[in-house]
């Protein structure tokens, strides 16, 4: 698959002229560029940097190292949503606009799917990292989508108002730095860092989102978030607190979202205790 994105890149054409134009011959201009081409590659850049393009949910995006490469595992947590959105057009007909934040944008994969499958829906983005943020709304730019997105530029959801979502949904760093040996060189070399890794233990983001996603929410809202199953349990044990705390697993069974309900009304005082 790398070869035939380098192929397309290095020719400037689509899959389908790639295959019906197989007698076609390259020019040493050609040649040259695909040397260059490899040989960035064989330094172990990702060929997503290379070609500076990404497909995500139907979508192409802009890519640079400034941003995570959007993975298909995360639209994992793109369905996730949707679910959950439904269900709460069903439970709530009369309920106001939903009102969802992705906390971490990075390159804007996920807003940008969500507002794409929720025409309805208020989205909003936050990003800590300026230069990611540029990549985003460029993204939401090109795909005519700026109207639908609010960016912030912010830690997490840092100074966004409180009880106000329906819906929070990131990919947050969830690798700790204990198991750096076990990511792939590329992504260690060339993925920005503070997008990858979250720590020692790998939760120390998530430790800290939970907590503000909690005052961010309207009751009854969802926190819905990407991670890995080495971190599973400990998520699970950061989650104890919330209603309907479910895991999904991804295509190769991996524990790879974790989804849950804050508690919709202040629960009722015990009669015996009044008495």
């Amino acid at each position: 698959m790398n070869a035939e994105l380098l192929i397309m890149f290095t020719l400037d054409c689509d899959r389908a002229y790639l295959y019906a134009h197989p007698e076609r011959e390259l020019t040493a201009e050609d040649l040259a560029r695909c040397d260059e081409v490899l040989a960035r590659r064989a330094t172990g850049v990702p060929a997503q940097y290379i070609t500076g393009h990404q497909e995500f949910w139907g979508l192409d995006f802009i890519v640079s190292p400034a941003v995570l490469i959007p993975r298909p595992e995360t639209e994992h947590v793109v369905e996730a949503v949707l679910e959950v959105a439904k269900a709460d057009a069903r439970g709530h007909p009369a309920r106001h606009q939903l009102r969802i934040v992705d906390v971490g944008t990075g390159a804007g994969a996920i807003a940008l799917a969500l507002a794409k499958e929720l025409p309805t829906a208020e989205i909003h983005a936050t990003e800590i990292s300026s230069e990611a943020l540029d990549v985003a709304r460029a993204n939401a730019a090109r795909h005519e989508l700026t109207s639908r997105i609010d960016f912030h530029e912010t830690d997490l959801l840092s100074g966004l108002p409180t009880a106000s979502f329906d819906i929070v949904v990131s990919n947050p760093p969830y690798v700790g730095e204990s198991e750096e040996d076990s990511v792939q060189l590329e992504v260690r070399k060339f993925e920005p860092r503070n997008a990858v890794f979250a720590g020692p233990t790998g939760v120390e983001v998530i430790e800290r989102m939970i907590p503000q996603a909690r005052e961010a929410l309207a009751p009854g809202g969802w926190l819905v978030f990407e991670i890995s199953g080495t971190i599973a349990d400990r998520v699970r044990n950061l989650l104890s607190s919330w209603d309907e705390v479910e895991f999904r697993n991804d295509l190769q069974g991996i524990a790879r979202v974790a989804i849950a309900e804050k508690q919709r009304v202040v629960k009722r005082v015990e009669l015996s205790n009044l008495l």
